[in-house]
């Protein structure tokens, strides 16, 4: 067997294949000895069919699968030998009126070829990183809702301004008949408070929808309906009052802190305030930290300028999808994928470069920390270590999971080093000038 490239440009190659007959004919020859064996032909006994008849049925199809395989295991050995680095894999070209009752056989494959090009992680300008700050309005607000929630609740009998009102809303036309409980404080209507105020138990109070509350998403949960049709949504409903409570604050003492955090871990309410600080910007670091790699990514993307073989690469979708496309289809695939194509190009050059690599070690330990983080979602703050091994090695025996905390480990590698490397420019905003500023 021959193998030969002739380099058309920088971005595509020709590799020519020569098949000669002594580089499959002994495989062939075993094959068709074993299916000589095996044959059951009617008028022959089994292992004494004629070897010419072997040949005539079945000698075309192992000839041709031998060859495949010949091609397939030597092609990815010479791409690798030569370290040829290839987009998608080598496409054989046409050739009319190919004849397998040839000996010899000459195969072509066109090849896309990676462009060359550097990733210069300093860059020239300089990208902003955000700093989420916890602020003296969020961490009191907070305080309150922790008060709130532990609080003492007080039956009442008429509705004031600070209580919460447990009703039923209804509006046939609409198909609403939702039982909910309306904290007062979360009422940006002033029509609506105006209506509530005063009214008992048993009393029916006529809502407007539309501008009901200060957060719009409470509108579709509290009438049962789904955000899509709250967000439009601008009708009356009735309200009819079960039950009327006041929540007096828990006093911010010993017990509350104990009950929040474990006995003395907090011991008074600026102890309180600061660890609510602190682990509100431990979660805020999450959101900045994906903004980051999102801004990095885009930049990296639109500065860092190389040809791909775009022609190759629209052949390679056309030829190789699921259903067949036409070229116009093929080229509109292309254009869709090319940002992500280029993107993957500049991350793999990244990672070699700084021999970013995933260890087994590093990946557990990743699990651990990431089952850890779920498992106090729901409580359980100290979790036992033989615990967390147990439920890490069932977790990595999953390869789609393996491949997607993988995949994670390695974007916290890279955000690592553009915190590192990149030309980085530090605004410390609050949580609510931080959606503003970034969802509008």
């Amino acid at each position: 067997m021959n193998i030969t490239r002739e380099q058309i440009d920088k971005l595509n190659a020709l590799v020519k294949v020569v098949i000669k007959k002594n580089d499959y004919q002994d495989k062939v020859d075993t094959i068709l000895k074993d299916y000589r064996k095996q044959a059951n032909i009617p008028g022959f006994r089994k292992g004494q069919v004629p070897m010419g008849l072997i040949k005539k049925q079945y000698g075309k199809a192992i000839l041709v699968d031998e060859v495949n395989k010949l091609i397939q295991d030597n092609l990815n050995k010479y791409l690798t030998e030569e370290k040829l680095d290839v987009l998608g894999n080598p496409l054989p070209k046409q050739q009319d009126g190919f004849d397998w009752d040839k000996e010899d056989f000459n195969f072509e494959f066109e090849l896309g070829l990676a462009p060359d090009f550097e990733v210069p992680l300093k860059t020239k300008k300089s990208i902003k990183r955000y700093k989420i700050v916890a602020d003296k309005k969020m961490v009191d607000e907070q305080v309150e809702r922790i008060q709130k929630q532990y609080g003492k609740i007080i039956s009442k009998t008429d509705v004031s301004k600070k209580d919460e009102v447990t009703g039923t809303f209804v509006n046939e036309a609409e198909e609403i008949n939702q039982k909910t409980t309306l904290e007062l404080d979360q009422v940006k209507s002033k029509k609506a408070i105006e209506n509530l105020v005063g009214k008992k138990v048993g009393d029916a109070v006529t809502i407007k929808t539309k501008g009901l509350f200060k957060e719009d998403n409470l509108l579709a949960s509290s009438l049962g309906i789904s955000k899509e049709k709250s967000d439009k949504l601008n009708t009356e409903v009735t309200f009819t009052i079960e039950e009327i409570n006041e929540r007096e604050p828990a006093k911010l003492n010993q017990d509350l802190f104990d009950k929040l955090f474990g006995k003395d871990a907090i011991k008074s309410a600026d102890d309180l305030k600061n660890r609510i600080k602190e682990d509100s910007e431990k979660q805020f670091e999450q959101q900045s930290d994906q903004k980051l790699l999102n801004d990095v990514t885009e930049y990296f993307i639109d500065n860092i300028k190389f040809d791909l073989p775009s022609g190759f690469l629209t052949k390679w979708i056309q030829m190789t999808g699921e259903t067949e496309l036409t070229d116009e289809e093929a080229s509109q695939e292309y254009e869709k994928s090319e940002k992500g194509l280029r993107y993957q190009l500049i991350e793999g050059k990244i990672i070699k470069e700084n021999n970013l690599q995933v260890q087994l070690d590093e990946l557990r330990e990743f699990a651990k920390g990431f089952i850890k983080s779920q498992m106090a979602q729901y409580g359980q703050m100290s979790p036992q270590e033989e615990e967390l091994d147990n439920i890490a090695n069932r977790v990595l025996g999953n390869q789609d999971e393996v491949k997607r905390l993988s995949e994670q480990l390695m974007s916290q590698k890279l955000l690592n080093l553009y915190k590192e490397k990149v030309n980085l420019k530090v605004k410390e905003v609050t949580y609510e000038n931080f959606v503003k500023e970034v969802y509008g």
